[in-house]
């Protein structure tokens, strides 16, 4: 039998009594389906399943895409690998929602840990129902109905900066123009109002002064990293988490120097667009 056990107020819960490395059933996809809009971020522990295993059981979900700016585990494209060492640390450290340069952004992603370095190298969610939940009266009106402007060459301009760095991304960066979405969205499933803006894609709110622009997003920003938004994952090896990028923002705490982190990402086309 499934069950959920809470981690914290505002969103998380680890999963028990799932193995998924076997064909799960209609009936479990359906449970787990519900629970990731309830939950909003869904823990596995101990899942020592292959990377087809995780890119099937992330497909019973809806189908999965490509991202344009990561390597992959080899005859998976879907399958990216995101890796942290000493030669090539990470660079995104900011909260963000993943994607959200796209016109649909995905629906959610299934991250599986393959080298976790111990003690360090967690990862923080936070809920952006929760946060639009607490904003004050008076910036809910302010925000309420306008559109914010969201960017592929923003979000990774330090890697657009490296040496050749253009010309690795260059495709990339020419298939995503910026796009807009409302700051302020209805989860799809739940109806549930929430924010949708991040400080690692969003440059501007639009159809306001630059200036007005940029004091209401840093206040935005500051406002979602609130601790009682939060949630924390202390990864284990094969430990995988599932995540609802609807109305979610994540971030990697990049405490672990020159350790060698490595995950493989699979990510879930969005369901609608924003």
């Amino acid at each position: 039998m499934i069950a959920f056990e809470p981690v914290a107020d505002a969103l998380g819960a680890e999963v028990r009594g799932v193995d998924l490395g076997r064909d799960l059933d209609g009936d479990e996809i359906a449970v787990l389906d519900a629970a990731l809009v309830e939950h909003q971020v869904l823990f596995f522990r101990g899942q020592a399943i292959t990377p087809a295993q995780q890119l099937a059981f992330a497909r019973r979900f809806g189908p999965t895409q490509i991202h344009p700016a990561y390597p992959h585990v080899d005859g998976l494209p879907d399958v990216a690998i995101l890796e942290s060492t000493a030669a090539k640390p990470s660079k995104i450290e900011k909260w963000h929602t993943d994607m959200t340069f796209r016109p649909c952004p995905p629906l959610g992603t299934v991250l599986h840990a393959r080298i976790v370095p111990a003690g360090v190298g967690d990862t923080e969610w936070m809920s952006l129902g929760a946060a639009y939940d607490a904003l004050p009266d008076d910036v809910r009106r302010a925000i309420d109905g306008r559109r914010a402007e969201h960017s592929f060459e923003y979000g990774f301009r330090e890697s657009l900066a490296e040496p050749g760095g253009r010309e690795r991304l260059a495709e990339a960066l020419a298939a995503n123009p910026p796009v807009t979405h409302p700051a302020v969205r209805r989860h799809p499933v739940s109806g549930r109002k929430v924010l949708f803006v991040n400080c690692l894609f969003t440059t501007r709110l639009v159809d306001i002064g630059e200036h007005e622009s940029r004091e209401l997003l840093d206040y935005l920003f500051r406002h979602c990293e609130r601790e009682e938004f939060r949630c924390r994952m202390r990864w284990g090896p094969n430990d995988i988490a599932f995540w609802d990028n609807r109305q979610t923002q994540h971030r990697p705490v990049n405490d672990f120097g020159a350790a060698h982190r490595k995950h493989h990402r699979v990510t879930i086309d969005g369901d609608t667009p924003v």
